[in-house]
């Protein structure tokens, strides 16, 4: 994960900095929060997506997934821009230091949120440069998948949801969530960037539609199942290590696993859910890094 962590990170460097030499204010807001650290989770799970599918195909093509792996870093940031907002969580800290709208002010923080997510899609499109149309199609079907889990019925659909859940939409009380519902938000506000970020890493390096389905199969479980183990560790897990507050879903009244199901019962259901999602990676004969991935959401400490 160190290692994976380190090529992403670099890899983000010279598609960013390269590209931005006289960093105006808003690209120095948006670097801020893009090189502030983080585990690199869902771009090391694109990576490894791609490495499992190569090795299953012998093909060598994993270059291909590095500028989509960038491109999903880069809208997972946004989100943790923008969910950090008075408006939103209202945090003070991020990734250990102080989030983007206490460092620049709340205007600046929008448009650096906004900035990093529309730089996404022009890393997709636009990276790596070729007029091979196999590839051209590869990247389209990516901007594609990736916009439906970025969109209103993925990511920002589920935030919604969980600002109804939580009393934050105005003149409007808070909405008591079901077993189904809340399930159903944690797949949407967390797991369909996870999910994205997996397939589009096999999409990359030519997986078959089996393979596809198999590791978008993998990806869904796997979403919930770290969403679940994010709720636990904000109840048990130290400030220091989070890198953020611990405590706050308490504090703002959210919906999670650990208020509807207690600790003990949420940690079974995240087993489960990883279970579930290893298997999905046995019928099609996936192996590799996707497998080590799903036991460490189980054991991470932040």
């Amino acid at each position: 994960m160190n290692a994976q962590k380190k090529e992403v990170t670099e890899a983000l460097k010279s598609f960013i900095e390269s590209r931005f030499t006289n960093r105006p204010l808003i690209i120095e807001a948006m670097q801020y929060s893009l090189f502030a650290g983080g585990k690199r989770f869902r771009p090391i799970l694109t990576l490894a997506s791609a490495d499992t599918v190569e090795v299953s195909n012998k093909t060598q093509h994993r270059e291909l997934a590095k500028p989509v792996a960038c491109a999903i870093e880069l809208i997972h940031t946004y989100s943790l821009v923008h969910d950090d907002l008075p408006a939103m969580d209202n945090d003070v800290l991020r990734r250990g230091r102080p989030t983007s709208h206490v460092k620049y002010g709340e205007g600046l923080a929008i448009l650096a949120g906004d900035g990093l997510l529309t730089e996404a899609f022009r890393i997709v499109t636009e990276l790596p440069h070729t007029n091979d149309p196999i590839i051209n199609k590869r990247k389209l079907h990516v901007a594609k998948y990736l916009a439906f889990a970025a969109g209103p019925l993925g990511m920002v659909g589920g935030q919604s949801t969980d600002l109804e859940a939580s009393g934050q939409i105005l003149k409007r009380k808070n909405k008591l969530l079901d077993e189904e519902q809340l399930k159903s938000m944690h797949r949407l506000k967390t797991g369909a960037l996870i999910r994205a970020a997996a397939v589009s890493g096999a999409i990359m390096v030519g997986a078959s539609k089996e393979q596809l389905r198999c590791v978008e199969g993998y990806a869904h479980e796997l979403g919930l199942g770290f969403q679940i183990i994010d709720d636990i560790l904000d109840v048990e897990g130290a400030q220091e290590k989070l890198g953020k507050t611990a405590g706050k879903d308490a504090t703002l009244g959210k919906s999670t696993y650990p208020a509807f199901w207690g600790i003990d019962k949420s940690r079974r259901l995240a087993t489960e859910a990883i279970e579930k999602a290893k298997s999905h990676l046995k019928e099609a004969t996936l192996n590799g890094r996707l497998h080590e991935i799903a036991d460490w959401v189980l054991s991470r400490s932040n």
